[in-house]
């Protein structure tokens, strides 16, 4: 029986170049365009750089080994790739050649690939990330391949809080006691917020040496001058102090206190308990391309326009903590110390931080690879906090199911090292508030 074949777009391979792995048994059909469209990525400082040369790297290599990759090569799988030239396409009198995708064009080249194969017998999906690549195809009777890759599933992502209802006197049996046993199936460090009759309520976490729920009695109340605002501010505040949870995610739109939270902390780890050597702070540049070309001065002075929002951010808590005047040497005594270093995601391969509190912003446009790769660089006593709005991805071939964001929550969340919260109050002002609700 021959095998099914299915045929790669560029964007499957920039978002997973390892997915050659994942289809055994198949016939891996890789388009000359394709080709074609990872040779101009490759020169690419990025991510997506780097996996258009692993893939091209992976298809020369194969080819060495003998065989005539136009028919197809074996891999060690059980399937075959092949790499179908345009100059071979007989240009079947099809929709795909008739359609208003002319032959110069690389999608209609990718969709006569795969009706040329259909024409040849066999089951052919075609595989891309690109959705309207993908609803034209299916207009045009190619079946398209659901790709999952690196995925995790934003509707079902660990929120980091459970809201529960309890008689008052388990309730009250709990602040007695000390703890209780889990309530329902929680992971690590995760809360539970639990109302009974009347005004009887307590917020419990979960305690991974005891297995049970232990009450959260102490509550941080003023860290530089911020002070939470609500439950999910103070159990945040609460993974963040917390020493024995090297990796913490927090997740929610843009006024929920994610980044203000994460400084202010990291501003009394280092500066006044000393805990750790220095604050890093890295952000992804993905609206402009992540070239820092496109503004003057040196590294530093680039990123501080891309880390606008930490700044902001610091203005704040120096303006809270001290008068007017102090605030502004305050601010100028933290940026100039050797302390507080920001970076850029582009060059963070290759280093290695410890006693380091390093913050990620805007985690939701990374890849699952590149999240990886940032975990990777933690050395000892070093903790790390990753922030993000995966509802608010500018990275085209990611989505809220794809993301790294997503998927490091999803990997980490049975493990005690971790913490993650979801913030859904907004508290930067009333009108943000309700625009984050209505618009």
């Amino acid at each position: 029986m021959a095998k099914p074949s299915i045929v790669v777009d560029a964007s499957a391979f920039l978002h997973d170049p390892d997915l050659i792995q994942h289809f055994p048994n198949y016939q891996i059909v890789v388009p000359s365009v394709v080709l074609d469209e990872l040779d101009r990525k490759k020169t690419q400082s990025d991510q997506l750089g780097k996996h258009a040369r692993s893939v091209m790297h992976f298809i020369d290599n194969l080819s060495k080994k003998g065989g005539d990759i136009r028919v197809g090569i074996p891999l060690d799988h059980g399937g075959v790739l092949r790499v179908s030239l345009h100059g071979d396409q007989k240009w079947c009198k099809s929709s795909a050649s008739n359609s208003n995708y002319g032959p110069d064009r690389s999608r209609s080249q990718l969709f006569a690939t795969a009706v040329n194969l259909q024409e040849e017998g066999g089951r052919v999906h075609l595989l891309s990330k690109d959705p309207v690549t993908k609803i034209l195809a299916e207009t045009m009777g190619i079946e398209t391949h659901h790709y999952k890759g690196n995925r995790e599933l934003f509707e079902t992502l660990h929120k980091g809080i459970n809201y529960l209802e309890m008689p008052k006197s388990a309730i009250d049996s709990f602040y007695l006691q000390g703890e209780m046993p889990l309530p329902v199936d929680l992971h690590p460090n995760e809360y539970c917020v639990i109302k009974g009759e009347g005004n009887s309520s307590c917020v419990g976490k979960v305690d991974g040496r005891k297995k049970c729920l232990v009450p959260l009695l102490k509550s941080i109340s003023d860290v530089w001058g911020v002070r939470p605002r609500n439950i999910e501010q103070r159990c945040a505040l609460d993974l963040l102090f917390r020493d024995d949870i090297k990796l913490v995610t927090l997740i929610g739109q843009a006024g929920t206190g994610k980044t203000l939270l994460a400084l202010a902390t990291a501003l009394r780890k280092v500066f006044d308990d000393g805990i750790y050597h220095r604050v890093v702070i890295a952000r992804s540049i993905m609206p402009l391309g992540k070239d820092l070309g496109f503004l003057p001065g040196s590294k530093e002075e680039k990123l501080q326009a891309w880390l606008a929002p930490f700044f902001d951010n610091l203005d704040y808590i120096c303006a809270t903590s001290n008068d007017v005047k102090n605030s502004n040497e305050t601010k100028k005594w933290i940026v100039e110390s050797e302390k507080f270093q920001v970076e850029a995601i582009t060059y963070m391969r290759g280093r290695s931080f410890s006693n380091t509190f390093l913050i990620i912003d805007e985690a939701q446009n990374l890849t699952p690879h590149e999240i990886k790769t940032i975990i990777s660089r933690v050395g000892e006593n070093t903790k790390i906090v990753v922030l993000g709005d995966p509802t608010q991805i500018d990275n085209p071939y990611l989505d809220m199911d794809s993301n790294g964001l997503v998927y490091l929550v999803g990997k980490m969340k049975k493990h005690d090292l971790f913490g993650s919260i979801l913030f859904r109050q907004t508290e930067r002002s009333a009108l943000a508030a309700l625009a984050a609700n209505v618009l």
